[in-house]
């Protein structure tokens, strides 16, 4: 086994607060409706958002490597914009990880736009790290979600005012 960290920032026009609000809390929600050709559903299994709920991500075959994953909230900090949460089951658990943590942060930026840092940590089944493209395809698709949010809610600016 292998521990790693990889990790991204953005820089984004929109607020950190209303990002906050699209992603931390409402992305449930609004991903499978922004992004219907990857994700079908996202279905609270457990709880209501707050730490300890459980989540299960449906995903279409556009996905090659899995079909769901199951995600527990680990922690959430209105205050500071911090959301972390792990991948329980599903995904790439057993296949190629045996841990994740992910942990997303939303400071001010310039000019009433956000700095968005997303980490994530994992721990690999075998004892070695995934390759370049494969750590550059993990985080594209975390960077295209957030994408597609922030597209979302610049075409919609009173959304999550």
């Amino acid at each position: 086994m292998v521990a790693s960290v990889v990790s991204n920032e953005i820089l984004s026009p929109v607020a950190p607060s209303r990002l906050w609000k699209a992603i931390a809390k409402d992305s449930h929600n609004l991903m499978p409706k922004l992004m219907p050709d990857i994700i079908s559903s996202i279905v609270l299994l457990e709880g209501n958002g707050e730490v300890g709920t459980i989540r299960q991500s449906n995903f279409t075959t556009a996905v090659k490597d899995f079909s769901y994953w199951k995600d527990r909230v680990e922690a959430i900090d209105d205050e500071k914009r911090v959301f972390k949460y792990s991948v329980i089951e599903g995904g790439l658990i057993g296949k190629k990880v045996k841990s994740t943590l992910f942990e997303l942060r939303f400071e001010d930026g310039a000019d009433g736009g956000s700095v968005c840092k997303f980490k994530g940590e994992y721990e690999t089944i075998e004892d070695s790290l995934p390759t370049e493209d494969e750590t550059k395809e993990m985080m594209g698709s975390m960077v295209g979600m957030f994408k597609a949010i922030e597209g979302y809610l610049i075409a919609n600016p009173d959304v999550y005012a």
